[in-house]
């Protein structure tokens, strides 16, 4: 096994999260779990004129956008579940916030691709980082730094962090 030397994962964890990634994804779709999607027939339509598809093809062509969708999403999971490996009081909790670590009040929300975060998801987040943050004062020691993130792993010049300072 190639020694990767990630520091805060073993090769072996490294191995089995890729492992239980790539064995989550999907390479066919049922006609029950086609029709589970909403499928716009006029934009089937349109594809196929536009494009100079058959009914067919423009059929193949969603089938295989649902399945990349079902994917991209996996790797959702894989973004976020590989930092269950770190440790040191980080943890990755079931709703909320992608990454935490209370000792040291980071809440961490992530987005792997800018168009993620609109207006409307921007909004919401703000809101749920000034719940906990209300929620949390009385816990916040008077020198420390309570730390509300959203960030985008890939592209550090997109990192947002609104700090908050208890005087």
């Amino acid at each position: 096994m190639k020694n990767y030397n990630l520091g805060f994962i073993s090769n072996d964890d490294l191995y089995n999260h890729v492992k239980e990634t790539v064995e989550k994804y999907r390479f066919k779709i049922d006609l029950k779990a086609f029709n589970k999607n909403l499928v716009d027939p006029i934009k089937l339509t349109f594809d196929s004129k536009v494009y100079g598809k058959s009914m067919q093809a423009a059929v193949e062509s969603e089938i295989i956008r649902q399945l990349d969708k079902s994917n991209t999403n996996h790797i959702g999971y894989f973004n976020q579940n590989i930092f269950r490996y770190i440790g040191d009081g980080w943890s990755v909790p079931v709703a909320g916030y992608d990454i935490v670590n209370e000792n040291l009040g980071y809440y961490v929300e992530m987005k792997n691709k800018h168009n993620t975060m609109n207006s409307s998801s921007s909004q919401k987040t703000y809101m749920r980082m000034q719940s906990t943050l209300l929620s949390n004062w009385g816990f916040v020691h008077k020198r420390d730094i309570f730390r509300l993130m959203r960030c985008n792993p890939y592209n550090t010049h997109y990192a947002e962090a609104l700090r908050f300072y208890k005087a």
